[in-house]
């Protein structure tokens, strides 16, 4: 029922935005820590440097609404790790932002993303002891 009811979704179309816009997001990214590798930075603190910017970017796209009109049109391209992170956080924080700063914004902050980070620490633990046993 809800296959008749939902509209069919241009795949190849759907692709090709997804591909285009996520590659455009690597792309700004790669650029960034271009720039900052000639201006000096080491390699780790220009990649550390561009994927905040990135985060900040994708926050405030995401408070002011641009954002889901972007992803609208990119579709799955704006998924990449880490703006989809940064939009699924600040989502749902404004979300709850009615019901107080502590109450709302804070507490719901991480009811995405908290499943994703609890997840990727035990992962790490676990890699982590399997790898301290092999050595």
């Amino acid at each position: 029922m809800v296959k008749k009811a939902s509209p069919k979704s241009p795949l190849i179309t759907d692709s090709v935005k997804a591909f285009v816009s996520g590659g455009i997001i690597c792309a700004f990214a790669e650029g960034l820590f271009y720039v900052f590798s000639k201006m000096g930075l080491a390699e780790k603190e220009s990649r550390s440097i561009a994927m905040i910017i990135l985060i900040v970017i994708t926050a405030i796209l995401t408070a002011t609404g641009v954002f889901d009109v972007i992803a609208k049109h990119a579709g799955a391209g704006t998924s990449v790790p880490i703006s989809g992170f940064a939009n699924s956080i600040v989502s749902s924080a404004l979300e709850f932002q009615t019901e107080g700063r502590i109450l709302g914004t804070a507490a719901q902050m991480f009811s995405i993303a908290g499943p994703v980070i609890v997840f990727g620490c035990s992962s790490a633990a676990v890699y982590g002891f399997i790898y301290w046993l092999i050595k």
